[in-house]
């Protein structure tokens, strides 16, 4: 083991140094009894070699490097006040705006450019529910019966109580004032932030819509003297309380909706992250083995990794073989098998023996942690699309709150008796008119509708951006196994020598393989016994080094294997070579069968292409989509595979970050790029491309990276979500252009410009009516998408 590598891993890594110091007089050299190194607070046992006395004290250690570093200032790791310091360093959280990505800060908070709430940049496994998104359920839950009393109280009062309710106006008030001030505030605050620091947002509407609404009815409620005669009905002046709390209800539901749909998008990581085993095995100098914390693997370790185990970290196999699966992290689904000298990637699973690893790279060096960091940063990286709504909505608030001061300015100073009053009424209709509930609701109503139907389509989107980005896809590149292919093997045929038939082929080599549990052992299996064959039992059967396996069944010596295999059998392969290699350039896996040193066949096994793929890549292709291949599987397979199904552009033996650099390449190139993927090897080019889909039968991680997921694998959903995207853009926009219509025309009205014309104002309530049927036109066009079909 390698002492320095041990010494640099502990360096800013400090625990609980008190945990378990030991008076000399109290060791008792019990080496099965536990002590803690004080340096990294890992258990060690008695070790006299590994012991340093201070302070009337004995301490042990788990190496050479941790035992220096005590000696050269141990208090540095006796004292927690000292230690203290560089754990909080190292736990800082650094915070974020999804949607302005510089924004950057170390304590959770709201956006100074937006209003939304900022998030962790790299999530943990241990993060509890977002404190935000707790407040505001609580919020609504208690205040949503109070919207809804005074809702029904306002509307539907004087049917109610034709006489009139005493004191309706005083009883609004009380229903109203919990919703609007304590289920609200967090709306103020930032109504004050987006004011204070010039930055008008939905929050500037949302807030001036509120506060007028319910600034206009207190002053109704306290002083209705104030108001002309026009303005009451039987027997007390209009008001809007419920306006004011069915907003701040609305509000505060789509908020919740929002942050449940926002906690997702650190799914990817939180998946990654969980990968990763919690424990490594790792072997002593003196041989004996014992269970570490991964946080306490060094550089250099010998760790043991059981069948059913995942590699800890990355690292070089000393000793045994195994077929290791390595799909988590590569997308294949073929185990790979692992020999002394071959490499080992971290939190891939070991199946079947056992084998002896070297640590080589151990936090955030291994291949794990790289991943999580590329998908993070691809994340953040991704520029916001802005929506149609966002983008107006900066100058429409401006434009409003300017309109409804200038209508209290005239009607104040030219306006007739009581002018002011006139003025204060209009100003408050301007307000009221143009409220942001449809303009809110304009793009929420057409995502909701559009999800609902892409889903009865077998198509998931993320978000609204996934929807709205789709229709812009110029260029999709496309994975192969699991994407374009099945993604697990399938028995594709056998080929007989000469004297031997196909059945004899296939017989004979189940029969070996059924003590294998290699993959492609259980598709040779499955086809045999789906023909019906009988097969026998192997008497021995034995794995040989990766190139095959060895066995005698029915008193024969089979062997089943690769050329390697044949030619220590000194059998002769050759009689099927231009076989054997027209199989392989259609994409197959080949494994020669022998029996007594005379060659009885070859079988092959391959991931047949999916069914559906060459249909969903001509339509595509018709579409004006560049279809582009991109997988880590070998070249000539992938060129098989892609002549196969046409496509042109090719890339083979490519690695996570390769595929991320690829759609990097061709985003500088102007192209609007989707990623196609399954793997996790695809999660960086999922999270980086302007639409990443994932197949619905692949990884968690891809699925948790990608903006939209095809519940079936079936890549002639693409087709379908390129449709949906176009219908939802289009019915955004309409109902953009409804939500500004009526502000067109209403926000005029409510100013009181045909005053001199007609005598006739437009009070509030027509407003608020207004305001309602706006939001209604918006519900119900949205509403048809889920009729569209295509």
């Amino acid at each position: 083991m390698t002492t320095h590598s041990r010494h640099d891993h502990h360096h800013g890594h400090r625990h609980d140094a008190g945990a378990a110091p030991m008076h000399a007089d109290e060791v008792t050299d019990d080496p099965d009894k536990s002590f803690t190194d004080p340096v990294c607070g890992m258990k060690v046992a008695a070790d006299p070699d590994k012991k340093v006395a201070y302070a009337g004290q004995d301490y042990y250690f788990c190496s050479a490097g941790c035992m220096t570093r005590f000696r050269a200032d141990p208090q540095a790791y006796l004292s927690p006040a000292k230690a203290k310091p560089a754990q909080t360093a190292s736990e800082g959280t650094i915070y974020t705006c999804p949607m302005h990505p510089q924004i950057r800060q170390p304590a959770p908070g709201n956006c100074p450019i937006c209003g939304m709430a900022l998030e962790p940049v790299m999530p943990s496994l241990d993060e509890g529910e977002n404190p935000e998104l707790v407040d505001f359920r609580r919020r609504f839950r208690w205040t949503l019966p109070l919207t809804l009393a005074v809702f029904m109280l306002a509307m539907f009062g004087h049917l109610l109580f034709p006489a009139g309710l005493p004191y309706q106006n005083w009883i609004e008030l009380a229903l109203s004032t919990p919703v609007v001030l304590w289920a609200g505030w967090p709306f103020f605050e930032r109504w004050v932030q987006s004011i204070v620091r010039r930055s008008p947002n939905m929050w500037t509407l949302i807030g001036s819509g509120v506060a007028a609404a319910y600034g206009y009815s207190i002053a109704a409620t306290v002083a209705p003297g104030l108001f002309p005669p026009t303005f009451s009905e039987h027997g007390r002046v209009g008001v809007y309380y419920e306006a004011a709390a069915v907003i701040i209800s609305l509000t505060l539901l789509g908020q919740i909706l929002e942050l449940r749909a926002r906690s997702q998008t650190s799914a990817a990581i939180k998946s990654l992250l969980g990968l990763a085993p919690k424990t490594a095995r790792r072997i002593r100098d003196d041989g004996t083995e014992e269970d570490v914390l991964l946080s306490h693997v060094h550089i250099g370790d010998v760790l043991r990794v059981r069948p059913g185990e995942k590699a800890p970290v990355d690292g070089v196999v000393l000793e045994g073989e195994s077929a290791v699966d390595e799909s988590m992290l590569t997308g294949e689904p073929i185990p790979v098998t692992k020999r002394p000298g071959d490499r080992l990637i971290g939190a891939t699973l070991n199946t079947s023996g056992s084998l002896v690893m070297r640590s080589e790279k151990v936090g955030a060096q291994t291949m794990l942690s790289q991943i999580v960091q590329m998908v993070a940063q691809a994340q953040r990286s991704r520029a916001p699309m802005q929506r149609l709504a966002d983008i107006v909505a900066g100058y429409f608030v401006v434009i409003v709150v300017g309109i409804a001061l200038l209508t209290l300015l005239v009607w104040g100073l030219f306006g007739p008796e009581p002018s002011w009053v006139f003025g204060f009424v209009n100003a408050v209709a301007v307000l009221i008119i143009a409220c942001p509930c449809a303009l809110g609701l304009a793009t929420p109503m057409s995502i909701m509708a559009a999800t609902g139907r892409a889903a009865t389509e077998g198509v998931l989107f993320r978000d609204a951006t996934a929807i709205e980005g789709m229709r812009k896809v110029d260029t999709l590149i496309v994975d192969k196994t699991g994407t374009l292919t099945e993604g697990k093997p399938a028995f594709e045929r056998v080929v007989p020598a000469p004297g031997f038939t196909e059945q004899d082929v296939l017989r004979l080599a189940a029969s070996i393989d059924q003590g294998s549990e290699h993959p492609l052992a259980r598709a040779i299996v499955a086809e045999a016994v789906k023909r019906g064959l009988a097969l026998s039992k192997p008497d021995t059967f034995t794995s040989s080094s990766g190139i095959g396996v060895r066995g005698i069944v029915s008193g024969r010596r089979v062997a089943l294997g690769n050329t390697a295999l044949m030619d220590m059998e000194k059998v002769d392969w050759r009689v099927l070579l231009n076989q054997a290699e027209q199989l392989r350039s259609e994409g197959a896996s080949v494994m020669y069968l022998a029996a007594d040193d005379r060659l009885v066949g070859l079988v092959a096994v391959s991931d047949p292409v999916k069914a559906t793929a060459p249909e969903a890549l001509d339509a595509l292709k018709n579409a004006g989509l560049s279809i582009v291949m991109a997988t880590g599987d070998g070249l000539t397979t992938a060129k098989s595979v892609a002549k196969r199904l046409g496509i042109e552009e090719v890339y083979g033996e490519v690695k996570p970050h390769d595929k991320l650099l690829l759609v990097e390449r061709l985003q500088a190139q102007g192209k609007v790029v989707a990623m196609a993927g399954d793997g996790i090897n695809d999660a960086p080019a999922l999270a980086k491309a302007d639409v990443g889909i994932a197949m619905g039968t692949g990884t968690d991680v891809a699925i948790n990276s990608a903006h939209l997921t095809l519940l079936k694998g079936d890549l002639r959903a693409i087709v379908r979500a390129r449709a949906i995207s176009v219908d939802t853009v289009r019915n955004m926009r309409q109902n953009l252009g409804f939500a500004f219509v009526y502000n067109v025309f209403g926000i005029p009205l409510a100013a009181g410009v045909l005053y001199p014309f007609t005598g006739q104002l437009l009070s509030p309530m027509i407003a608020a009516l207004a305001m309602s049927l706006s939001s209604v036109s918006v519900i119900t066009n949205a509403l048809r998408l889920r009729g569209t079909a295509r």
